[in-house]
């Protein structure tokens, strides 16, 4: 999977002033080579499609191959295409091409403009809705990156030892007698040999294990501030809080086995087990806007919002999230123009409004229209209390 990060999303949204290509396709995860192929043809028509819309724009033939190459190339790479996760966003310019194999399922959409559109990666950085699952054995090491609605696995194999022998050593089944679970679930340690001894001496093996995890995870995590749960058998998990030096780590264990279930079993019980937190942020701005609402602390209408947006007084942005707002924002008079549609003149106000308020540190949430605050408008904002 290629994770996006913070400074991949700053990057995107400092682009301005050239032809923009931004693509976004929903993938299959099963690398069947009637799967990948259908990921491909999704591609190859798409890309198509905005050659056709830069061609409308001026953009000159030379041009619009530049853009093209790198996206051609992907639709060859039949190893790309066998790990795929929920959704695939491409982003394409004359000197920048970045692509990231995200758990979002994205709706199928283009969109060729002078900037990138990032709107869709909101939920990738509006803070509750992403986390990640670390499913944690003493035979194996696996980490998820999901949301609400969707997971897909984290590459970590050359980062963790995938098992106790490979950092403790492989005379370690020597140099201990029997250790096993005891129960269904493996919730209790049960050690059997040398006596008490012995059981300290294992848990400092397990100890040192779960430090060498944590340095590897830390490559990926370093800066992060997603909640990370962790899916192991009661006993372990004391031991991986003490080797932990993640602040996110969530207190809560997803007790049990993870090889008793799948990916998308682990991903059901770690959102029961995070709800309490992933919904906290967004349930507590719209209560604060239903507080608020029709006094000066809430906007929503677009031609006061995106002023306000500008002059950084907006804490919390709501968006319709299967709708767009056309026009453009001028910043010298604070003068907003909406269009029915989009045109070559124009661009997408969602997106604008997106970019800006995330470069401010604020709350940006995509939400369905029946759970909009306001749902007479596609755009709400809460504004900075003084």
């Amino acid at each position: 999977m290629s994770l996006i990060r913070e400074k991949d999303l700053e990057k995107l949204m400092n682009v301005q002033g050239k032809p923009c290509v931004s693509i976004f396709i929903p993938t299959e995860r099963a690398g069947k080579d009637v799967l990948e192929e259908k990921n491909r043809t999704h591609l190859k028509s798409l890309w198509k499609e905005v050659a056709e819309k830069l061609e409308e724009q001026g953009v000159s033939e030379e041009k619009i191959e530049t853009i093209g190459a790198p996206i051609l190339k992907l639709m060859e790479d039949k190893s790309f295409w066998r790990h795929q996760s929920d959704g695939l966003a491409i982003f394409a310019a004359e000197d920048l091409f970045q692509k990231f194999t995200l758990p979002v399922n994205f709706e199928t959409h283009t969109y060729v403009s002078k900037e990138f559109y990032i709107k869709p990666l909101v939920p990738m950085f509006s803070g509750d809705e992403r986390f990640y699952l670390l499913a944690l054995q003493l035979e194996d090491v696996a980490l998820y990156e999901a949301t609400t609605y969707s997971i897909g696995k984290v590459e970590v194999d050359d980062l963790t030892p995938s098992r106790l022998e490979e950092r403790v050593g492989f005379d370690y089944k020597q140099k201990h007698l029997e250790f096993r679970t005891q129960n269904a679930g493996g919730d209790k340690a049960v050690f059997h040999g040398h006596g008490s001894g012995n059981e300290e001496e294992r848990k400092e093996e397990i100890l040192k294990y779960f430090r060498a995890v944590d340095k590897g995870l830390d490559t990926v995590l370093h800066n992060d501030n997603a909640p990370l749960v962790v899916a192991t058998q009661d006993y372990l998990f004391p031991i991986y809080e003490q080797a932990n030096s993640y602040n996110h780590l969530f207190d809560k264990v997803i007790s049990g086995n993870p090889s008793d279930t799948d990916m998308l079993g682990l991903h059901e019980k770690a959102v029961k087990t995070l709800e309490p937190l992933l919904e906290k942020t967004r349930r507590e701005k719209k209560e604060k806007f239903a507080e608020l609402n029709n006094t000066e602390k809430t906007g929503s209408s677009v031609t006061d919002i995106l002023p306000a947006i500008q002059q950084g007084k907006v804490d919390t942005l709501f968006l319709e999230n299967q709708t767009e707002i056309w026009g453009t924002y001028n910043s010298d008079n604070m003068n907003t123009s909406i269009q029915d549609e989009q045109d070559t003149n124009n661009y997408s106000l969602m997106n604008w409004a997106v970019k800006e308020v995330l470069k401010q540190g604020g709350n940006v949430f995509l939400i369905p229209r029946a759970q909009m605050p306001s749902k007479e408008s596609k755009m709400n904002a809460l504004y900075r209390f003084n």
